[in-house]
C-alpha cells in the first residue's frame, strides 16, 4: 500500500504500468484473504453448537472466532426463545438435547469427509489409513484425497496440511 501511494502521481509510465500490476496484486490477495475468511465463517455457522459446546472444539477458534460463535449463539437463543421456545413446556427449551434414543440435536463436522491433504515433509514408510487395508506414499508436496479421519493426526502433527 506504501509503494502505491508513493508511486501514485508518476509521469514514469514504467511506473505505472508497474503500479497497475501491484494494485492488481494487492486485490487479489485482498480477494484470497476474504474468501478463506468467508469460508471459515460459513464453517464455524454450519456447526455453530458443536464449537461452542465443548472445549476441546473451542480449543480450534481464535478468540475472535470464539467471540463471533458465542454471541451468534447467544443472539439465536434469544430468537428462539422469543419467538417459539418460549411457547414450550421448560424440558424441551434446549438447543443441545439428547433426543431419545442417545441422538444429539447438535449437528458435528463429518469426519468421514473427503478432504486435499498435501505432505509437508517426507514421511519414513508408507503412512496406514485405519480401518482400511490402503496405504499411502507420501512424499514432500504429494497430494492425496483421504478422509478426514485417516489424515487428522498427520494434519495435527504437522506432517499435512490441508488445502
Amino acid at each position: 500500500i506504501e509503494v502505491v501511494e508513493d508511486q501514485t502521481g508518476s509521469p514514469d509510465p514504467k511506473a505505472n504500468f508497474r503500479l497497475i500490476i501491484i494494485q492488481t496484486e494487492l486485490e487479489r490477495f485482498k480477494y484470497l484473504v476474504r474468501s478463506f475468511l468467508r469460508t471459515r465463517i460459513a464453517k464455524i455457522d454450519a456447526y455453530l453448537l458443536h464449537y461452542t459446546s465443548s472445549p476441546e472444539a473451542r480449543a480450534h477458534l481464535s478468540a475472535a472466532e470464539l467471540q463471533y460463535a458465542s454471541t451468534h449463539v447467544t443472539l439465536l437463543h434469544q430468537h428462539y426463545h422469543s419467538s417459539f421456545l418460549s411457547q414450550f413446556p421448560a424440558s424441551l427449551r434446549n438447543l443441545d438435547d439428547k433426543a431419545a434414543g442417545g441422538i444429539s440435536m447438535i449437528d458435528s463436522p463429518d469426519m468421514g469427509k473427503a478432504v486435499f491433504a498435501r505432505a509437508l515433509r517426507d514421511m519414513d514408510g508408507e503412512v496406514e489409513v485405519p480401518g482400511t487395508d490402503i496405504r499411502l506414499a507420501m512424499e514432500r508436496g504429494a497430494v492425496v484425497v483421504a478422509r478426514w479421519s485417516a489424515v487428522k493426526d498427520l494434519v495435527v502433527n504437522g506432517f499435512c496440511e490441508l488445502l
